[in-house]
């Protein structure tokens, strides 16, 4: 699965006195831009719908209209008036945005060869070292080797069945912790993203390096980390970080000017990043020269990936961790979220797992017996998408898209929850439905239903091991528990930024059951 775009909460960068000081050269230059962009046609295809009224000075464009955290919402709420397919401006850029799955899928597809480079902003530019991983590289040599090889080693179907054995183990300590937190205290409500998330950190650091590290000494910091600041350092910082704004994003011709306390930031937390993962690195080689045997994805870069460098190997490790760590863990705990607040649909899920496992215990052995429990899954992933816009990309040639004509040079931003959430394709769509994944015309065993693991040669390679892992989680979880929100955990739907990340942590009641 995917980074985070880098829109959340815009600052108004105008207000400094550099800014002011060349404004009316700027305000010049849209003007022109403006001009011509709104005289080109080509080849019968007219020019993108009007833009959304700018209020204030044209060369800020939309952003003050952006001015919230929730942008993917504003771009849904747009494509109502101006269509699945408009056009803006943030700054001197423009921003094409798509609402629809099937212009989605035509940028993704039919258009790919236009519009396959990435547009970092310029935290993720620091963060993923100049586009060293999978997912935010363009789509060139490098792209497709490292693909080759994280799906070789760590995310593709073959590794997954490699892997197994971690995955098992990692519901077995989830189910343990739940079944204690309960007996200890059965009247306390349980913090599920507490125990999940620590566990699927461990599962990410053994299928990275063979081992759960419990700690690590990390020389350039003089200290050894806990297994809780690594996880801070390696996957909390670095999802606060990569949606960090930097107001030269949007005017990148003022790219000259010193914005200071932004970059020692995202550099420090890069920095601390780097710093952890190398430490890692080095001490599995000191292990593999000592004699030590892992089965595990650094094993695999260090003997196959001789034309990496050290710091592209430690950002394809760390690649893997954040997806592991993160993602997967929006999709189990809204789900489960979903499930406690609608008993009658946990009450489905139950029914389906008992028909087929009787009194065996749950696992991933069973998914492809269970419709309904895939069902959630997938509707999960439609109303909540972990990562609600994905990163753009840019035309580097003139193309069109969805009938209109796209100029070289935009960005293209796919607005993965308008996407999901649209009235055309979804019935009723601000409502959590099941069973509508269960309508004939979705294959049962196709992964990409939504819009969620992207589509084309960039589908995301960790869309097998997020349906393993979360339907074997939600699956398991019920059939051991009868689960109930908390007095007031219904209302608290709201979410981290830009991310759809619980802002509060489920609190939930849970009952234990007996197998039958």
């Amino acid at each position: 699965m995917s980074m985070l775009q880098d829109v959340q909460e815009l600052p108004l960068p105008f207000a400094t006195t550099a800014i002011l000081g060349g404004l009316s050269l700027l305000l010049l230059f849209s003007l022109f831009l403006r001009m011509l962009s709104s005289t080109r046609k080509t080849n019968g295809h007219s020019t993108l719908p009007p833009l959304p009224e700018v209020p204030g000075l044209p060369i800020v464009g939309n952003l003050l209209q952006l001015n919230e955290k929730k942008p993917h919402k504003t771009f849904a709420k747009w494509a109502e008036t101006y269509g699945p397919i408009y056009s803006i401006k943030t700054g001197a850029t423009t921003m094409v945005i798509l609402n629809s799955t099937d212009i989605a899928k035509e940028a993704m597809v039919t258009r790919f060869s236009s519009i396959s480079t990435r547009k970092l902003s310029n935290a993720l530019q620091i963060l993923t070292a100049d586009k060293c991983m999978v997912a935010m590289s363009d789509y060139d040599e490098f792209h497709k080797m490292v693909k080759r090889y994280v799906l070789a080693g760590v995310l593709g179907t073959n590794a997954q069945k490699r892997l197994r054995s971690y995955r098992d183990t990692m519901m077995e300590n989830v189910s343990r912790q739940l079944h204690a937190l309960v007996d200890g205290h059965p009247l306390e409500a349980v913090n599920f993203k507490e125990v999940f998330e620590s566990e699927l950190f461990a599962l990410a650091l053994k299928q990275v390096l063979g081992r759960d590290v419990k700690s690590i000494y990390v020389e350039e910091l003089g200290t050894t980390l806990s297994k809780e600041e690594m996880f801070k350092v390696m996957v909390s910082d670095m999802m606060a970080g990569s949606i960090e704004v930097d107001w030269r994003d949007f005017f990148p011709y003022l790219r000259w000017i010193p914005n200071k306390s932004w970059e020692k930031k995202i550099e420090q937390l890069a920095f601390r990043r780097k710093v952890v993962a190398r430490a890692l690195v080095k001490e599995q080689k000191r292990r593999i020269a000592s004699g030590e045997e892992a089965e595990s994805y650094i094993d695999f870069l260090i003997s196959e990936a001789k034309m990496l460098s050290e710091e592209q190997i430690t950002i394809l490790l760390w690649e893997v961790i954040i997806q592991v760590s993160d993602t997967t863990l929006v999709t189990t705990e809204w789900a489960l979220y979903e499930l406690a607040k609608n008993p009658e649909c946990q009450d489905r899920v139950l029914e389906e797992i008992r028909k087929v496992c009787g009194s065996e215990t749950f696992t991933e052995d069973h998914l492809s017996q269970l419709p309904y429990l895939n069902a959630v899954f997938h509707e999960t992933l439609r109303k909540y998408s972990p990562v609600p816009i994905i990163p753009p990309r840019y035309a580097h040639e003139d193309t069109q898209l969805g009938g209109y004509f796209v100029t070289a040079g935009s960005q293209i931003t796919i607005n993965i929850d308008g996407c999901n959430m649209d009235k055309e394709k979804y019935e009723k769509p601000e409502e959590w439905m099941p069973e509508r994944f269960l309508d004939e015309k979705y294959d049962p065993a196709d992964l990409f239903k939504t819009m969620t693991f992207g589509e084309g040669k960039r589908v995301c390679a960790g869309a097998l091991q997020a349906m393993l892992i979360s339907c074997t989680a939600i699956g398991r979880l019920v059939q051991e528990f009868e689960w109930q929100l908390k007095d007031g955990e219904e209302e608290k739907v709201d979410m981290v930024g830009l991310t759809t990340h619980k802002l509060h942590p489920m609190q939930a009641m849970l009952k234990p059951r007996r197998l039958e």
